[in-house]
């Protein structure tokens, strides 16, 4: 069984990382997922560039509950996702890595739940802490035996896009605390602690924010920045994978649901 997923974001579209790759699609119910399984140290993983391998889906568009489902489905317990992201911290500078523990969620038309009545019912869920603390401690630990420098705590801005941010509300985020803002970051962590899943998101820092930049903002400056650090991000990622212990379950994001009588795909 699949234990370990990877969602890869902007520039990270190439899975050549694993051996034996084979691709596979997953019917749900809010359509197919296709995606690439491939052995990494012993662990067989999956691999979903969040925006298609050639970045033809636009952040508003993306298919969070397919994706989350269809990794769900196939028995994936551990999702670590990358996002390119604009700065609002000026200590945050582009090149860096930063271990997302919070967020502030801006977007406008997304399906942000599962639970939308019928059989499954209606549940609110609780976000005290939104990333996998085991997970998190993993990257950072995996970072350390790299010697690769990471931010240790960030709050991501998720806004709709796809047009970048105003100067305006760049200035709003961060009196707000955000130091980060990218577009693809919820609601797909938070439909993974739906779906009861451990989730981290290693953020790429590709730029600084509209009006801290001196110049105008580009999405070639943001693919340039993640291809100038595309070697430490997948060693990170893979480091990661290599620490995970696939038995770990004593974490609270596997009883996110408890109080629904937990996750299930079906109805029974």
């Amino acid at each position: 069984m699949i234990k370990i997923a990877i969602i890869g974001g902007t520039g990270v579209y190439d899975p050549s990382m694993l051996t034996n790759l084979s691709e596979q699609t997953v019917t749900t119910p809010y359509g197919d997922v296709t995606f690439k399984t491939g052995d990494y140290n012993g662990k067989t993983v999956a691999f979903i560039p969040r925006h298609g391998s050639k970045h033809s889906i636009p952040p508003h568009l993306i298919n969070y509950r397919a994706n989350i489902w269809a990794m769900k489905k196939i028995g994936v317990e551990h999702i670590v996702a990358t996002t390119a992201v604009g700065s609002l911290n000026r200590d945050m500078k582009p090149g860096d890595f930063v271990i997302v523990d919070q967020f502030l969620d801006f977007t406008k038309s997304r399906v942000t739940s599962f639970y939308e009545g019928g059989w499954r019912g209606v549940a609110h869920l609780d976000v005290t802490e939104p990333y996998c603390p085991y997970l998190r401690n993993i990257v950072k630990e995996a970072s350390e035996e790299l010697g690769i420098s990471v931010h240790e705590t960030g709050t991501y801005v998720c806004t709709e896009g796809p047009r970048f941010e105003s100067p305006a509300e760049i200035k709003m985020f961060e009196k707000l605390g955000g130091d980060l803002v990218g577009m693809t970051n919820i609601p797909e962590a938070t439909l993974a602690r739906e779906a009861e899943m451990c989730y981290s998101t290693v953020s790429m820092v590709t730029n600084f924010a509209a009006g801290i930049s001196p110049n105008p903002l580009t999405h070639g400056e943001v693919v340039e920045t993640m291809a100038q650090n595309a070697e430490n991000i997948k060693r990170l990622i893979m480091k990661t994978i290599d620490m995970i212990d696939v038995s770990h379950t004593d974490c609270l994001c596997r009883r996110a649901m408890r109080e629904y009588g937990g996750f299930r795909l079906e109805e029974e």
